[in-house]
């Protein structure tokens, strides 16, 4: 089978089909071959030996070829295309066909999944508990710090064709649920990695899996990214019911969902920003959803949006508000009966009072309660960079808020941003702020990236700062980004979550001349008792001291694996989601092929005997 993991080309001009019909117009079906000569032809027919050709495009599956532009190496260039439009491309170019399933030898000799209504030992979601704090109690983890010493990689799994491995694993019981980004769900053996069953989903999924029992049963919960929110039975795979919870055409679903009782708790994002590049795209008019779902069959509880008014038009092809999307897991607080949720930037302007801010929305009804914005005016998209004058300087919030005491029984919410800031705020003052430390330099790739990690004493922020070098590649027909900068970004700091006092700070490791090589560590953090995790974009994974911020384990993933399903792969950047610890178990995706370097491969370790 040809596989997409040579370099493809941009287009010289980008035409937007359909262009001049405002937002929620319908339109008809765009036309594949028509956009294949707009957009794909100068590169694709253009001969270049190291450019696939049309002929070989065509002996691929539309699944495949859809799962390239949405998170391969055509990702950059299908950035600015509509759903619809990459559908259409897919569809004309490729063959009738989905992705294919594992082979006979990768599934368990025993395929049968069995959870008990407690698991005993779980990762289940972004956290091991819904105040989001990415800490994993000592008889939970299984692992302590003389273990760790030990630590050797048990089994690798590799996601067949993808050069990004970004969903999180869920762990219950010997039991592992994992994500791809070619849509395939697997239900793995926690032990030996072989394969329970799989489900296909519509569209590639990054979002941890959430398990909740259904009577004697389990649900699996979880969003892709064209905006499904799916409910599958977690013994078989088989489908229970799937709902798209906002109709907006740009929606993507990134947040890991919680719940509570009876109801499941569902963070809205989008792929509108990224679109913008192209001057004829209508900015924009999505905007942020909070949705609440019954676990039951999906209905909906309630819905609320992040920006109040509805976009309007503007001027030419601008319209707004627009934005402010949910990237992180919504926080639980049962006893206040509020729900937690960070939001990102505007889109286009004007500018909103909930964006780049922490809401506290009544858990029965949706309501905003409170709201504290910590960045105003921030209004920030793609064509920002080209164009050098927006208004904001893209400091959203892509983590969770923390529900965390700070050791004196008061309970603080902490917020770490893309500003290079952490927030402690009060939940029973309106989310008054009580410190603010700065702990990076921020940026449009900068600061607390996809989350911090806390464990009653600490709070723990790892520091993303990515930087590009200089100066464009010299191929026009390249979309590769500019290259990172191997001597910036990256860093570790601990403070202390009463106070904000820092306990100590780590620098970065440099990572020397490797392709794609940066120190930055935008990955998401997570804590055991006295070890504290961190991966970077160079594709390390280390185990730090939560006293003193000393290295004591370093992984380098970034290596081709022996894989127990028989698939290619290999490691590569460590960005989005964090290490899960359980059972005496460490889990880690590696590879992130669209900020850094490609890789699609999932690692399991444990200590050596």
């Amino acid at each position: 089978m040809v596989r997409m993991n040579f370099q493809l080309c941009a287009p010289f001009t980008i035409v937007t089909a359909l262009a001049t019909l405002g937002p929620g117009l319908s339109a008809a079906t765009p036309s594949g071959e028509a956009l294949y000569q707009q957009r794909c032809a100068s590169c694709h027919d253009s001969g270049k030996p190291t450019i696939p050709a049309k002929d070989a495009l065509k002996k691929l599956t539309v699944a495949r070829i859809r799962t390239s532009m949405d998170f391969g190496t055509m990702g950059g260039v299908a950035t600015t295309m509509r759903r619809d439009e990459r559908d259409a491309v897919a569809a004309y170019l490729g063959v009738a066909g989905g992705n294919e399933a594992p082979p006979a030898k990768a599934f368990c000799a025993d395929r049968e999944v069995k959870l008990a209504g407690s698991p005993k030992l779980a990762w289940n979601g972004w956290s091991p508990s819904t105040a989001n704090t990415r800490y994993q109690p000592g008889d939970a983890a299984g692992l302590t710090i003389d273990q760790l010493r030990r630590l050797k990689l048990k089994w690798a799994y590799g996601f067949d064709g993808d050069i990004v491995a970004f969903a999180q694993p869920s762990v219950l019981d010997k039991r592992l649920f994992v994500g791809s980004a070619s849509g395939m769900i697997q239900a793995l053996s926690a032990d030996s990695g072989c394969v329970h069953w799989t489900y296909q989903a519509s569209a590639p999924v990054r979002a941890a899996i959430l398990a909740v029992p259904m009577g004697d049963r389990h649900a699996l919960l979880f969003g892709d990214q064209y905006g499904w929110f799916y409910s599958l039975d977690a013994e078989t795979g088989r489908l229970l019911w799937k709902k798209r919870v906002e109709p907006n055409e740009s929606v993507r679903l990134t947040a890991a969902p919680v719940a509570y009782q009876d109801t499941v708790y569902v963070g809205v994002a989008s792929w509108e920003e990224g679109r913008t590049s192209n001057p004829d795209y209508p900015c924009c008019t999505f905007r942020g959803v909070v949705a609440a779902l019954r676990i039951k069959d999906g209905s909906q509880v309630w819905k609320t949006y992040t920006i109040r008014e509805k976009p309007r038009q503007t001027a030419k092809n601008q319209w707004g508000p627009s934005g402010a999307s949910v990237w992180g897991a919504p926080t639980i607080d049962a006893k206040r009966g509020l729900l937690y949720v960070t939001t990102g930037d505007n889109f286009s302007t004007p500018a909103t009072n909930l964006s780049d801010a922490v809401l506290a929305l009544e858990l029965a009804t949706g309501r905003i309660a409170w709201s504290r914005q910590t960045t105003p005016g921030d209004v920030w998209n793609s064509s920002c960079s080209q164009k050098n004058d927006c208004p904001g300087p893209d400091h959203d919030y892509g983590s969770s808020v923390l529900l965390e005491k700070d050791g004196n029984d008061r309970e603080l919410l902490l917020a770490g941003q893309k500003s290079g800031v952490v927030y402690a705020l009060d939940p029973d003052k309106k989310g008054e702020i009580v410190w603010q430390v700065r702990v990076a330099k921020g940026g449009i790739n900068g600061g607390v990236q996809w989350g911090m990690a806390s464990d009653g004493q600490r709070v723990y922020a790892a520091s993303s700062d990515v930087v590009r070098m200089a100066g464009s590649n010299s191929d026009p027909l390249d979309p590769r980004p500019r290259p990172l900068d191997p001597t910036q970004g990256g860093g570790l700091t601990a403070l202390r979550i009463g106070t904000g006092e820092k306990v100590w700070y780590t620098p970065p490791v440099a990572c020397g001349d490797r392709p794609g090589c940066s120190p930055a560590q935008p990955a998401a953090v997570t804590a055991i008792p006295g070890v504290v995790f961190s991966g970077s974009v160079d594709g390390h994974l280390r185990a730090y001291s939560a006293e003193e911020g000393k290295v004591l384990w370093d992984f380098d993933t970034v290596r081709g694996y022996q894989t127990v399903n028989g698939v290619p792969a290999s490691g590569g950047s460590l960005n989005g989601p964090g290490a899960v610890v359980v059972g005496g178990m460490l889990f880690v995706n590696s590879g992130y092929g669209r900020a850094g370097i490609a890789g699609n491969v999932l690692l399991a370790f444990a200590p050596e005997e």
